[in-house]
């Protein structure tokens, strides 16, 4: 049986319990080529089906080393193609020699022209479904693997750092890592490039490019404080350090919780500390998503309705209430813009969704990180905290290391907390589109206020400013030009209040708008930016949206540069 819609794992032929790898980075024709040994929970027979997307496999042997059959189908759409490897009885894995193409959609390679040290950088992104670009595996969040050995011959000036245990630089340029821990596929990752690093605690460091590193630094001085708070709520933190990667502008996310190494767009680098809401939320996953991941991506709200929940008591524990409020109220902004952009298809507004067929990027958005956290919230108001705190850590004990699904989730609830998913209606959170009526509501005095003025004070916080900023509606040149001369908007360093100030600017017709949006499009490849941008800027000007598109569609990652692509069309 084929239970995940976007792999071709099937659950009735061996499953992969580790890996080891070992390749060679080729900046020059931007490959990697090499071999990876997969191995099974228990050996096995027949029909072996992996995941692969532009892979060219040059070699497939058993452990021991004889030849095995296989046959490497036509891709199909979404999916990629699936590789048959015909396993004599008692198999205990196999090992496959293999490149990747110029092309594989999980890497970006970028010259030296596009970094901030001079020399080049490789990165990885796997998730949703694209660690079958660089790996052939059962490219499934179900399978979960250890990671046994993984080697990267690079070039010797550069290093490679990957979300795993460095083991250390054998001769001048193969960096070895290992994972002892399963994780599922999506979270393989690693970055390749003139690196330099700055401890903040004695298990938690940034590493970026040597001119970002000590800002960076300053950015992330707090992250151990998180940790411990995180500790405080769900548990001991399992995966001994907590490393930060800043990565070029390119990056299509605000971050990517791998474990031990959280990637992060240097767009959170603000300078005043604001936006670290994002470590907030990337640390949270080491317990929502990495500890405990979705059976598949049907079920992607268990990984990030719950990260959010738990991001946001992250930042109550250590700000206080009102801040998380406010932070609240800026995800259910970011929430109504995506209930508005599946106006046509509110079937990609619940929660459980059937994903068979969509492509998971076209499918992303905040839905099931705002829908799901507001389900989350609403389960503990009615539960109370303490009651719904014991829960969560029967969470976290019970699914522990393990991949599960919705239902699962509910038969915990029903048996930890008997009576609450019916007092909460919790099918209709999962199953039904849209908002239930009885969604909780973000409350505090300060948001109140914020929402009311047309003019904040000079004194907000860039947080208080961004949720005042959304909450206009109907912008005029004459407060747009208020809004700029108090508070420099269409100079700011932040891309969160610049990318939203510019949006209003668009919307309120204002020339220097279309400016504005092109520096911010030019300055970053995360989606978060792009995505609403260029729909404004579209909306103004078409022509003048695409001819910046295509000056600029190389620099963004493959994922960013799809998403862009199919907005345009």
């Amino acid at each position: 049986m084929r239970p995940d819609p976007h792999s071709y794992a099937d659950t009735g032929q061996p499953q992969t319990s580790s890996i080891s790898f070992d390749l060679h980075v080729d900046f020059e024709l931007k490959t990697l080529s090499g071999e990876i040994e997969l191995r099974f929970r228990e050996p096995g027979s027949g029909p072996l089906d992996l995941d692969t997307n532009g892979l060219r496999i040059a070699a497939l042997t058993s452990l021991a080393g004889a030849a095995l059959k296989f046959e490497l189908a036509r891709p199909e759409p979404i999916l990629g193609a699936r590789l048959r490897i015909d396993l004599p009885a008692q198999t205990r894995g196999v090992r496959i020699r293999y490149a990747t193409s110029p092309g594989a959609s999980a890497l970006q390679w970028l010259g030296p022209a596009q970094t901030s040290s001079g020399q080049p950088f490789l990165f990885s992104q796997c998730q949703p479904i694209h660690a079958r670009s660089v790996f052939p595996l059962q490219d499934s969040p179900r399978v979960r693997v250890t990671v046994d050995s993984a080697r990267f011959t690079v070039p010797p000036r550069l290093r490679t750092l990957m979300a795993a245990s460095f083991r250390g630089r054998q001769g001048p340029a193969t960096d070895v890592f290992a994972m002892p821990q399963p994780i599922p596929p999506y979270l393989l990752a690693f970055a390749v490039g003139d690196l330099t690093s700055r401890e903040l605690s004695r298990r938690s460091a940034v590493w970026a490019e040597p001119a970002v590193a000590d800002a960076a630094a300053f950015e992330f001085a707090g992250v151990e404080q998180m940790i411990v708070a995180a500790e405080k709520l769900f548990g001991p933190y399992e995966w001994e350090r907590y490393d930060v990667l800043v990565m070029p502008p390119s990056f299509p996310f605000g971050g990517m919780e791998n474990p031990r190494l959280t990637f992060v767009t240097p767009s959170v680098l603000a300078g005043d500390r604001s936006l670290v809401n994002v470590i907030a939320h990337e640390l949270a996953h080491a317990w929502t998503g990495n500890l405990i991941t979705n059976a598949s991506l049907n079920d992607f709200w268990l990984n990030e309705g719950f990260t959010v929940y738990a991001e946001r008591r992250i930042l109550e524990a250590l700000e206080g209430r009102e801040l998380s409020e406010l932070h609240a109220a800026i995800g259910r902004h970011d929430l109504d813009v995506a209930l508005e952009r599946f106006r046509t298809r509110p079937e990609l507004t619940r929660l459980r969704t059937d994903l068979a067929g969509i492509d998971p990027d076209e499918a992303y958005s905040t839905l099931p990180y705002e829908k799901g956290y507001l389900f989350l919230r609403r389960l503990e108001e009615l539960a109370g905290r303490a009651a719904w705190d014991g829960f969560l850590r029967a969470y976290m004990t019970a699914f522990r290391f393990q991949s599960i699904d919705t239902a699962q989730f509910l038969g915990l609830l029903d048996r930890e907390l008997p009576g609450l998913s019916q007092k909460a209606r919790a099918l209709e959170w999962i199953d039904q589109p849209g908002i239930p009526a009885d969604a909780p509501q973000p409350r505090s005095r300060r948001l109140e206020e914020l929402r009311s003025v047309e003019l904040p004070p000079a004194d907000v916080s860039p947080t208080e400013l961004l949720v005042h900023l959304q909450a206009v509606r109907s912008p005029t040149e004459r407060v747009l030009r208020e809004l700029d001369a108090r508070f420099g908007l269409s100079s700011r360093k932040s891309l969160e209040l610049r990318h939203t100030f510019v949006l209003l600017q668009l919307r309120a017709g204002l020339a220097e708008g279309i400016d504005g949006a092109r520096r911010v499009v030019r300055e970053t490849g995360r989606m978060k930016y792009l995505r609403p941008v260029y729909q404004e800027l579209a909306k103004t000007d078409r022509a003048v949206a695409r001819r910046t598109f295509d000056e600029l569609r190389e620099s963004y990652h493959p994922i960013a540069r799809a998403v862009v692509e199919g907005l345009l069309k």
